[in-house]
Parts: C-alpha cells; sequence; structure tokens
C-alpha cells in the first residue's frame, strides 16, 4: 500500500514482514522498525523506514512527526525518550562542561566547655573540647585516676615527679595540660587535624598560661614515632608518655611496639595507655612492666613502667592496708 509522503520527509513505505529481506537487499542505506500489527486472525508485523542513512540525517523531531503520522508512540520506540536514557543524555552534557551544582558545604565546627583541670595550679579552669564525635578526650574519672598512681608510682603523693611529658593523640591537650598544672615542666603535644590544633589545643594553652612550656606537632603519630631519633637528639627521651588514641583506627599490638622500641622512652619513662574493652595488653614492653590496670565501664587505663615504680607502689598500698 503507497503512502503519500510531506515535502519534508523521504518518501515512505508501509511494507509486509514477508517483503522485508527483499527490502533489505534492494536498499540497503534504508534502517526499518518493525511494528506489531493484526490482522483478523494472523499475527504479523509491518516495517516503517525512518530515514535514510545518509549525511542528512532526520532529527529527532523529525522521527517523533513521522512515527505520529502512522499513530504511533514515539517514546516507545525512540531511545533518547526513555528515562534512563533522558537521564544519560543529562549526565553526558553535563560532563561536556555544563556547570555541575556544588555540593552544601559542611557546617561550622563548633566548641564547647566540658572539660575542666582537676588538679595543681590550674586546678578548675575550664577548657575546651570539639562538639560531636570527632575527638573524644580522656574521661575525667579516668584522667584523675591515671595521675593518682603515676603520683603515688614515682613517690611524690602531692604531685607529679618533674619531667617532661610526650601526650599522642593529644586533641584537647587535656591530659598534657593536666601533666603542666601538676608539675611536669614541659609538654610536646602530637595532634594531625589543623583545625583541632588552632580553635582547640592552642586556645586551650593560652587560657591556662601554658603555651610557653607547650611544643605542638601538627603531624600523625605514625610519623613522628618515624622521627624519633630526630626528636630524641633535640629533646631528649620523655619521662612520661600519654597514649589515648582513636579505638578503632589503631592497632594497639603494633602501636605499643613502635612506641615502646623507639628512643623516645628511657629508663625511667612512664606509659599512660587508654584502651576499649576485648584489647589484649602485654604484662610488659620493653623495659617497661604494668604498674596499674583500671576499668571504667567500657574503657580501660594501663600504666606501664619501671620496677622501681612497681615496688614503691606496693610498698605504700601495704602501709595503707595496715593502717
Amino acid at each position: 500500500m503507497a503512502v503519500s509522503s510531506s515535502p519534508r520527509l523521504p518518501v515512505l513505505y508501509s511494507l509486509r514482514h514477508d517483503t522485508g529481506n527483499q527490502l533489505s537487499s534492494c536498499s540497503p542505506n534504508l534502517m526499518l522498525i518493525g511494528v506489531p500489527s493484526r490482522i483478523t486472525n494472523r499475527r504479523r508485523s509491518s516495517l516503517v523506514p525512518i530515514s535514510y542513512k545518509s549525511n542528512n540525517r532526520m532529527t529527532s523531531d523529525q522521527k517523533r512527526e513521522l512515527l505520529e503520522s502512522y499513530g504511533l508512540n514515539p517514546d516507545e520506540f525512540l531511545s533518547e525518550y526513555l528515562p534512563k536514557a533522558r537521564r544519560r543524555h543529562e549526565l553526558a552534557k553535563t560532563a561536556r562542561g555544563k556547570q555541575v551544582p556544588l555540593e552544601e558545604p559542611n557546617p561550622p565546627r563548633e566548641t564547647h566547655k566540658l572539660l575542666q583541670v582537676l588538679g595543681g595550679k590550674a586546678r578548675r579552669k575550664k577548657l575546651l573540647s570539639p562538639k560531636g564525635m570527632d575527638v573524644r578526650p580522656m574521661m575525667e574519672v579516668v584522667k584523675g585516676a591515671a595521675f593518682d598512681i603515676l603520683q603515688v608510682a614515682g613517690g611524690c603523693p602531692a604531685q607529679l615527679r618533674p619531667g617532661r611529658w610526650l601526650d599522642l593523640y593529644s586533641g584537647t591537650g587535656s591530659v598534657g595540660i593536666e601533666a603542666i598544672s601538676r608539675g611536669c615542666s614541659e609538654v610536646h603535644f602530637v595532634e594531625m587535624d589543623p583545625w583541632v590544633v588552632s580553635d582547640v589545643l592552642r586556645p586551650n594553652l593560652e587560657w591556662t598560661g601554658f603555651l610557653d612550656v607547650s611544643v605542638v606537632h601538627t603531624v600523625r603519630v605514625e610519623n613522628f614515632l618515624q622521627q624519633a631519633e630526630q626528636i630524641v637528639g633535640k629533646y631528649g627521651p620523655f619521662d612520661y608518655i600519654s597514649v589515648t588514641p582513636p579505638y578503632t583506627e589503631v592497632d594497639y599490638a603494633i602501636l605499643m611496639d613502635q612506641v615502646s622500641k623507639s628512643s623516645l622512652i628511657g629508663e625511667d619513662t612512664f606509659i599512660v595507655v587508654e584502651y576499649p574493652l576485648r584489647t589484649d595488653m602485654l604484662d610488659s614492653y620493653g623495659c617497661l612492666i604494668k604498674i596499674a590496670d583500671r576499668r571504667f565501664g567500657r574503657t580501660h587505663l594501663a600504666i606501664y613502667g619501671p620496677k622501681w615504680a612497681q615496688k614503691k607502689r606496693k610498698s605504700k598500698k601495704a602501709v595503707a592496708e595496715i593502717i
């Protein structure tokens, strides 16, 4: 059956399915679409040519007009109008240089004053800490117990034995600040987050008046430990080291092995370690032995030191029991 054609479109033919092979052989440049149709009880399909494959290809609008002239729904045949194809087309256009909407910036980080210095010359001074769970400071009950044990083990129950402190994973600096307040002459803070250093740690040091006796290292603890020999060559070994890392981000066995074997440790060094439940801590690391191990809910506190410190602590405990 012949079909009249529009002057804007190429000549069209409606052909039966059984003549499709003939058409393909005589007109190899035709692109054909099969359209199912039903005449009486026989099921057959017609072929509708969309365009000649030539340099002058039909536009999408022309294809739509052609399909609509046959009473067909263009959305069922033209892939660019299908939802997935349309989405891919939009993404391709965006990738070719169109402006991509920017993501909303993260809200500014905020601080509050929930911590305080527990003892010494800066006692009861409030300290800044970040809101949220970005930085998890040592609980005050744990911090208080750690310093009480250190003071007794060092032979000076009223204050810390004088020395230098290294605060690894310092965060707010509350542990190192407590150390200065209780008698340490100098503290080195190691914290990798620049915002925590500039907006939390340094303001706390300025507020307590301890900035002049503090050294801040804005590096990862792993990198700091790799430079241990250079640091010891410049400052010497430390008398106290606190290790309070994010629980889920470290392997305690590897970390404690690195710390205990580094040149940061001296013969009389004490190490304070905060660790989570179900973590195995050895009875000794290098020349240091475990002198205390306490549990505070899901948090554990272990303190390692020289052998003479354990003897002093045992003798103090025996005297207390007698009294």
